[in-house]
C-alpha cells in the first residue's frame, strides 16, 4: 500500500512510520509534517476512511491490520467514515506551511476535509 517515496528509510522502516502517522493523524484529525510525508499519508489515510464507509466485520479487520491502535481504528468507523458517506475520496486537504528552521525542510499540515 505505502508509495514508491523512499524517505530516506528501508521499507520495514517506512512501513512502520507510515503506519504510526496514518494512525496519529487519523486520530488528531490534523498533523505538520513533511510535504513528502504528507503526500505519502494522504492516500493511505483516505484508504482507511473508504474502509471505515463499507462497515463490515472484514473492513474492520483489513483496517485493523494497518492502524497501529484499536480506540482509533474505532473512531474511524463509528465517527470519521459517517462524515464522508456521501463523499467519493478526497478526504484530505494539504497546505504548504514553508521551511523548517532546522534542515530547511518544506512543511506542510495535512487535515481531513
Amino acid at each position: 500500500m505505502p508509495g514508491t517515496r523512499k524517505l530516506g528509510k528501508t521499507s520495514a522502516q517506512r512501513k512502520a512510520m507510515l503506519r504510526q502517522q496514518v494512525t496519529d493523524f487519523l486520530d488528531l484529525g490534523r498533523m505538520e509534517t513533511t510535504v513528502t510525508r504528507a503526500k505519502e499519508i494522504a492516500p493511505m489515510a483516505e484508504k482507511m476512511i473508504t474502509l471505515g464507509k463499507a462497515k463490515d466485520l472484514a473492513s474492520y479487520r483489513q483496517a485493523l491490520g494497518f492502524i497501529t491502535r484499536e480506540d482509533v481504528a474505532k473512531k474511524v468507523f463509528d465517527e470519521i467514515a459517517p462524515k464522508y458517506a456521501d463523499r467519493n475520496g478526497g478526504y484530505t486537504r494539504i497546505t504548504r506551511t514553508g521551511v523548517r528552521r532546522g534542515d530547511a525542510a518544506e512543511t506542510a499540515v495535512i487535515e481531513l476535509v
